[in-house]
């Protein structure tokens, strides 16, 4: 990957939807969108490209880079091809490996039991190209390798980007989503089965808390693209994400921060547990909001998971510097309220991003806590894969930073297939119906925007536990 970077700054805004489709919606390229959302007023959005793939298969125990193929995990191979390429000036703009880690990738190298998937359990994409968008400066900037072909790729880019404006809209209207069924792993009976069993667990004294879950799958002719733009007007979110690596896609409007990692070595997570729906009117929001944050059972769900972070980055992070920034705070979204807190620390010398996603990966608001014990008794319970979704996206740079976010609120499109997976953190105190009703409420924006309509579950029985 050549450095330095050749820098075009262009003389007016691009809408970042806009330029996405006008770069890349006619084409078969890989490339990667990393959203902060339809609405946002501060930060940065990234689109970017690259012409080398990084794929892992957990089943196989390898991982494909280019044409090479070894044994191995991705995190390790990863590792070791930033220490090749690393380059520890920061210029500002994240060339890099940009792409999802799926939950198995991280749950095998954490020594959990695993369900076999039959897509790529990590799906990478080393971008040497992007469009960089200030959303609080309105300024758009082309960056590229500083040889003859980054010349050529930053001319064309800010070429293309001048004539873009409305090219989002035109290829909504270009691509309906047609209505498609799809049916859930578990029906309603089976998922609250399942939630009496995690509170026997918990009750047995194996776990603490549970982040059970359930998946919907169907196939549909959906345009991932066209699911994406409208997911974003429908349900704008600071982590959003349309990853298009190796034929498989990714399109995300996720709330939560993983782990972001900064040039000087700071690490910051910021873990979401407890979730109440946006009311109908403004007198009813603003009661589920006080009840969100007068919930004790949430408010105990959130700390347990605030500890579970500690303790994962104080593995990487220098002794005394982690520490709990904020906690229980409000964060409203266009469909739910969540309480999330914020805890960080600044890594040991000698280690750096990679090691800090090897630590805490997969994360604590996803798995329960302890997290190796609670990953067990989820496998188990759950029944399959869980694939894209518990995972993370985002990009790990070559100047070491990071910025990674939770696949939740997504939608993973496969060999004509979408799969959405829902779930949320279960304790003694969880009442399973509303439980259920959670999932439903983190599952429709996806469903929705997808044209995936669920078959309807048979009427639930009597809650009584699943079988061990």
């Amino acid at each position: 990957m050549a450095l330095p970077l050749r820098v075009l700054r262009l003389d007016t805004w691009v809408d970042p939807a806009d330029a996405f489709v006008t770069l890349f919606g006619g084409v078969v390229e890989d490339a990667v969108w990393l959203d902060g959302g339809s609405d946002t007023v501060s930060g940065r959005s990234f689109i970017g490209t690259g012409r080398v793939t990084a794929t892992s298969s957990v089943a196989d125990g390898t991982v494909s880079v280019g044409e090479s193929t070894r044994s191995g995990g991705i995190l390790d191979a990863v590792r070791r091809d930033l220490a090749t390429r690393a380059h520890p000036e920061p210029s500002g703009y994240p060339v890099g490996w940009w792409g999802r880690l799926g939950y198995e990738a991280g749950a095998a190298e954490a020594g959990a039991p695993v369900a076999a998937t039959s897509m790529a359990d990590a799906a990478l994409l080393l971008v040497d190209r992007m469009v960089a968008f200030d959303h609080e400066t309105r300024t758009v900037t082309v960056v590229a390798p500083d040889d003859a072909d980054g010349e050529a790729w930053t001319s064309a880019t800010a070429r293309a980007l001048t004539s873009s404006s409305g090219a989002a809209r035109v290829y909504q209207l270009a691509h309906p989503i047609p209505d498609t069924r799809v049916s859930w792993r578990h029906d309603d009976a089976e998922y609250l089965a399942a939630i009496v069993a995690c509170q026997d667990s918990i009750r047995a004294g194996d776990a603490y808390q549970l982040c059970l879950t359930n998946t919907a799958r169907g196939r549909t002719d959906a345009d991932p693209l066209a699911v994406h733009l409208r997911l974003r007007q429908a349900s704008p979110a600071p982590h959003a994400g349309y990853l298009r690596i190796a034929g498989e896609v990714l399109v995300s409007s996720s709330p939560e921060e993983f782990l972001r990692v900064g040039a000087d070595g700071r690490v910051r997570t910021r873990p979401i547990k407890g979730t109440r729906p946006r009311g109908a009117t403004v007198a009813a929001d603003v009661e589920l909001r006080a009840e969100l944050e007068a919930s004790e059972k949430e408010r105990a769900e959130n700390v347990m998971i605030v500890d579970l972070m500690r303790n994962d980055l104080g593995r990487v992070c220098k002794v005394g510097s982690v520490e709990v920034s904020h906690l229980l705070a409000v964060e409203s979204y266009a469909q739910v309220h969540q309480l999330v807190s914020t805890v960080e620390g600044m890594l040991s010398p000698g280690l750096g991003a990679v090691d800090a996603v090897a630590a805490c990966f997969p994360a604590g608001s996803m798995t329960g806590a302890p997290k190796l014990s609670a990953m067990h008794i989820l496998n188990r319970l759950e029944g399959g894969p869980r694939g894209a979704f518990a995972g993370c996206f985002g990009y790990l740079g070559l100047d070491g930073t990071a910025d990674l976010a939770m696949v939740i609120r997504s939608i993973h499109f496969a060999g004509g297939v979408a799969t959405v997976g829902a779930g949320g953190g279960i304790t003694a105190l969880s009442m399973p119906e509303e439980e259920l009703e959670e999932v439903r409420v983190k599952a429709a924006a996806m469903l929705a925007a997808a044209g995936l309509v669920a078959s309807a579950p048979p009427v639930a029985g009597p809650v009584t536990p699943a079988a061990n």
